[in-house]
């Protein structure tokens, strides 16, 4: 088990954040928790278990192998909508569990088809229709064979959902194809409407498409980044911010990861620290050595530019970011000390190290370092 570390979960950020969804998309939107990625780095199990004791009652994941994370943590109490991959080899599992996917492939659906017939259980699918991510999805030359295909086989098939994907709503830059992508939907929907084929729900908005584009809340919305305490970008929170009177972020993060000063030494001036000659001591330093490098998920393209707080100051990471260690400047910090608690996001004496700025320090997405948190890290739930 990995002791360099622990990463804590707030139950009441999550709270906050999940009560905050729900006011702002009401009670007859269904609220899906995205938790791919190892739940944003959070934890499925560990994050699942939350969500739900709030109750949250619908996880969307990207592959079987998450679906079977979220169904090991919470069995049949909740829907799992597996958003991206399931193979021929999975699919018997999927329909037997009553686990719902998106079907964007003939072949997908002609499977689903079979296995339903072998096992006598309908296939619960949700078709996605491409509408301008050029991603996934049935264009709409195909859509007439589709729709010939659920008729036909309605008896094995549960037409659970109609669905799409928004290329970048998260940014204003992408307003005139986000909005075609909506009249694309709409469209689609009419088209399967006309044909006497309606889903039970349509759904197409993201955490940034629910924000920016409030009419693609539809009847769900699959929400990852803000449910965790944090926006798809400026943009979206500055978009939400100029719609209120109170210019407070309602969002809390819910995560928070910590470590503790491995070793300390002094640097004389002229000596380079680290790995190569990235970081030349312009004078004595003292430096900490944190036993967290970008194994763990702590990026080295934060080399030299990284921050995080020891004792309630903010310090800079100096030098390479090894495989395992980095190294802190704690040269202006008096009283530190081996053991030391050390905040690499999160919140220490009134001092903050948000997710957010590892974005403004290196070219990595919110999502990116979240996702990539070491699944070996212990998770805890605190309040």
């Amino acid at each position: 088990m990995h002791t360099n570390s622990i990463i804590e979960l707030s139950r009441t950020a999550l709270e906050k954040n999940i009560a905050f969804l729900r006011k702002t998309f009401g009670k007859k939107v269904i609220l899906s928790s995205v938790v791919k990625g190892n739940a944003y780095g959070h934890g499925i199990a560990e994050f699942t278990s939350m969500a739900h004791d709030m109750d949250v009652n619908h996880f969307s994941v990207f592959d079987v192998e998450e679906a079977k994370a979220v169904y090991a943590n919470l069995q049949d109490k909740v829907t799992i909508m597996v958003m991206g991959l399931v193979s021929d080899e999975d699919m018997k599992w999927v329909v037997d569990k009553g686990v719902e996917f998106f079907v964007f492939e003939k072949t997908r659906l002609n499977k689903a088809v079979k296995t339903a017939k072998i096992l006598q259980k309908k296939a619960k699918v949700h078709i996605e229709i491409e509408t301008g991510m050029n991603r996934t999805g049935f264009d709409k030359k195909d859509l007439n064979s589709i729709i010939s295909i659920l008729k036909k086989e309605s008896n094995n098939i549960v037409f659970k959902g109609l669905c799409t994907h928004y290329a970048g709503a998260e940014s204003i830059a992408n307003y005139y194809r986000i909005d075609n992508q909506i009249k694309k939907f709409e469209e689609a929907y009419q088209n399967f409407c006309n044909h006497g084929l309606k889903p039970e729900i349509k759904h197409s908005a993201c955490s940034a498409a629910s924000i920016m584009f409030p009419q693609t809340r539809m009847d769900l919305v699959r929400i990852g980044i803000m449910q965790y305490g944090l926006w798809p970008s400026p943009e979206v929170f500055v978009n939400y911010l100029n719609a209120k009177k109170s210019k407070i972020d309602p969002l809390q993060r819910v995560i928070t990861w910590k470590s503790k000063i491995m070793n300390i030494k002094t640097v004389n001036s002229g000596e380079f620290i680290g790995y190569g000659n990235s970081f030349l001591a312009e004078r004595k330093m003292t430096i900490a050595v944190i036993p967290i490098g970008y194994a763990h998920g702590y990026s080295r393209s934060l080399s030299n530019q990284g921050r995080v707080l020891i004792n309630g100051h903010r310090c800079v990471v100096v030098g390479s970011i090894n495989m395992n260690m980095m190294t802190i400047d704690i040269t202006d910090i008096g009283n530190v000390k081996k053991e030391d608690e050390v905040i690499l996001i999160g919140r220490q004496n009134q001092v903050s190290v948000s997710v957010a700025s590892f974005s403004d320090l290196s070219n990595q997405l919110n999502y990116e370092l979240l996702t990539r948190i070491s699944k070996t890290i212990p998770r805890k739930i605190i309040e």
